[in-house]
């Protein structure tokens, strides 16, 4: 069975970047152009999204602890493409799941937050309200 790969990243105000990539399954045989546009419609402008929020791995430049003003909270889509690979989302979820996720996410909005705020206070941005970072 052909399973799909999303792979995304983080990428700071200066352009440095980390990647992370969770392989879905796809007992459906959604294709893969499918998947991104749908995605594409859920995520806010140039694939951002947070993390956290549809239960993917954050992978802040920032996990050690040390920010920079150049930090943020979004993750970016990279691609999406099949894959071969075994599955490694930790809650076990198909593709048609996860994309259920986010779209469920959009529709309640991304809870924006300030990494220096260790309080962690939540703002809400919606992809139809969202302006830019």
């Amino acid at each position: 069975m052909r399973h799909v790969e999303f792979s995304y990243l983080y990428r700071d105000g200066s352009n440095h970047k980390k990647f992370g990539r969770v392989i879905f399954s796809n007992p459906e045989q959604t294709d893969a152009g499918v998947i991104r546009q749908q995605l594409a419609q859920a995520f806010l402008e140039d694939g951002l999204f947070i993390a956290s929020q549809v239960r993917v791995p954050e992978v802040f430049l920032f996990a050690s602890g040390e920010l920079s003003l150049d930090d943020h909270c979004y993750h970016e889509l990279d691609s999406i493409r099949t894959t071969d690979e075994v599955c490694t989302d930790f809650h076990f979820r198909t593709i048609s799941e996860f994309l259920s996720e986010v779209i469920q996410q959009d529709e309640r909005g991304w809870r924006v937050f300030d990494p220096y705020d260790s309080k962690g206070s939540y703002g809400h941005l919606s992809a139809t309200r969202w302006q830019g970072v």
